[in-house]
């Protein structure tokens, strides 16, 4: 374990919740997170593009130059080459450590961080960076009533939350390691999805629920030992969110091994511009990464991008869409192949097929969802069907309820491929692999790895999986409810009759006997009283 790295973890959280000590009451929580990743996403930018242009000119030999330090006529000089590089520039002056030094004495501080959110977007109007920076400082609202009813007031705490980000101990990004702010980003996550009920538990997947949809997509069925993918080209999430789940193969397989990068689309305004946001966390360049805004089903954007070789969602659950309302949507080439729409109750199934048509021959999906999908009737049931009947759906897994934070409902993992080399399903029952932490139940990594190595090589356990052939699932008229296959464990006590009959007869004499003594008892004291 690297204890640098767990102490910097530490000392982040420590620091990230005396920040909501201090501007408790005047900023909910849910709308501080935004005020929080904002100003980390205003420092890392910042402390990226300074390290960058110091370092390029301490190797030309300007061992005392300063970037920080220059005047803003006089750093013009690197504008072009840093759009083209990095993507943005950001004049010496409104730079976060320049600005953060000055915020106790700026009058007109939310001014000041208003110009220079609008100045750092607009520098890359224009160019191939455009769409990665449009747009991402929209939900800081400097100018909040929430941050205060005066300029001084709101001044007085936007000065306070900079200075505590400014003091967060994140390390030098020439360390590597300046992954704290993406864990940062994920502490406050998990911090503000499990206190802020259904709007967190929108915006978030558990990490290790990431880790095992990722790590399910990279798995090369290919090789006799099932080993995982050295590299994919692209990974896909149609319902982005908060990008956590496209992240994940940065952390498995390395950033550099997703080589054509990463791609989502999110129709939530504040979890589009936080999955942005995210991918500059975690140092994803704005070249190898695409969130786009929009409707998934009705608009979706990277058709151009299509086919991915991992793609991993979490969509929203039996959501509301178009469907046939839309007389279009039948001939789309996403959704025609199955005959049929999904309900335009539950988008469930229009997701899936979405997906399904955007995955390539040789990838691999691995998609949550509500289990309603498994047993529904009517256009549901015809869609099961054609899954089935084309070999598409390789693993569904069962996992444990009250996994996800604003929800207890269990859920479902639908693993779906079109490589397949043979007409079975393998069906998990991993509804008892968790661990139970304060209040949630979580996946370890034992659990994790328990359903990795059954989905990697097609265990059968009576009590956990089953190989299901086709056409036994076609026997039960496409209900994929995973108890139609894998026995459910009686863990109740078996109980010997005989032995029982037994013991009632023991506890029958005894009683006997008892009442006998009890009546000797009772003769005799009635005797006592006579005498």
């Amino acid at each position: 374990m690297n204890n640098n790295k767990e102490r910097e973890r530490a000392e982040l959280h420590r620091t990230i919740w005396q920040i909501a000590n201090d501007l408790r009451g005047s900023v909910d929580g849910w709308d501080f997170k935004q005020y929080v990743l904002g100003m980390l996403f205003y420092r890392f930018i910042s402390e990226n593009l300074e390290n960058h242009i110091d370092k390029n000119e301490h190797e030309s030999g300007n061992k005392d130059f300063r970037y920080r330090n220059l005047e803003d006529e006089k750093a013009e000089f690197a504008r072009k080459q840093m759009i083209d590089e990095k993507g943005f520039f950001i004049l010496p002056s409104e730079l976060f450590s320049n600005v953060v030094k000055n915020s106790k004495t700026d009058e007109n501080l939310n001014m000041t961080l208003e110009k220079v959110f609008r100045d750092i977007e607009g520098s890359a109007m224009g160019t191939p960076s455009e769409d990665s920076f449009k747009g991402l400082f929209d939900d800081i609202d400097v100018n909040s009533n929430k941050l205060g009813r005066t300029v001084v007031e709101k001044n007085e705490r936007l000065s306070k939350l900079m200075i505590a980000i400014d003091n967060l101990q994140i390390g030098r990004y020439e360390d590597n390691t300046i992954d704290a702010f993406g864990d940062a980003y994920e502490f406050l996550m998990t911090m503000y999805a499990a206190n802020a009920g259904k709007s967190g538990g929108e915006f978030f997947t558990p990490q290790e629920v990431s880790e095992l949809l990722a790590r399910i997509a990279v798995i090369n069925f290919t090789t006799e030992d099932k080993r995982m993918k050295e590299s994919v080209n692209k990974v896909y999430d149609p319902a982005a969110g908060s990008g956590s789940l496209l992240l994940k193969f940065a952390k498995i397989l390395g950033k550099d091994k997703v080589k054509q990068g990463f791609y989502g689309q999110e129709i939530n305004l504040t979890t589009y511009n936080l999955a942005r946001i995210n991918m500059f966390l975690h140092d994803i360049p704005f070249d190898k990464f695409s969130i786009a805004y929009g409707d998934t089903l009705k608009d979706p954007y990277h058709w151009d991008d299509k086919p991915f070789d991992a793609i991993v969602s979490n969509p929203p659950y039996s959501i509301k869409w178009e469907g046939d309302s839309n007389p279009l949507l039948i001939n789309d080439e996403r959704f025609a192949p199955a005959g049929v729409l999904a309900p335009k109750s539950r988008a469930d199934l229009a997701f899936v097929m979405h997906i399904l048509s955007w995955l390539s021959s040789t990838g691999t999906a691995s998609i949550v969802e509500f289990p309603g999908i498994l047993y529904r009737g009517g256009a549901e049931k015809k869609i099961r069907k054609y899954l089935i009947d084309n070999n598409y759906v390789d693993t569904i897994i069962q996992l444990p309820d009250d996994l996800f934070f604003g929800s207890t409902i269990a859920t479902i993992i639908l693993v779906l491929r079109k490589n397949k080399t043979d007409n079975k399903v393998l069906f998990i029952d991993a509804s008892q692999e968790f661990v139970r932490i304060d209040t949630k139940n979580k996946l370890s990594d034992k659990n994790i790895n328990k359903i990795l190595d059954t989905v990697r090589f097609r265990k059968e356990d009576k009590y956990f999986s089953k190989y299901v052939d086709q056409k036994d699932i076609v026997g039960k008229n496409y209900n994929l409810s995973i108890n139609n296959y894998v026995k459910i464990e009686d863990t109740r006590e078996v109980i010997d009759i005989k032995e029982l009959n037994k013991e009632i007869d023991k506890v029958v004499k005894n009683v006997d006997y008892l009442r006998k003594e009890i009546d000797k008892i009772v003769f005799k004291i009635e005797s006592d009283k006579n005498d």
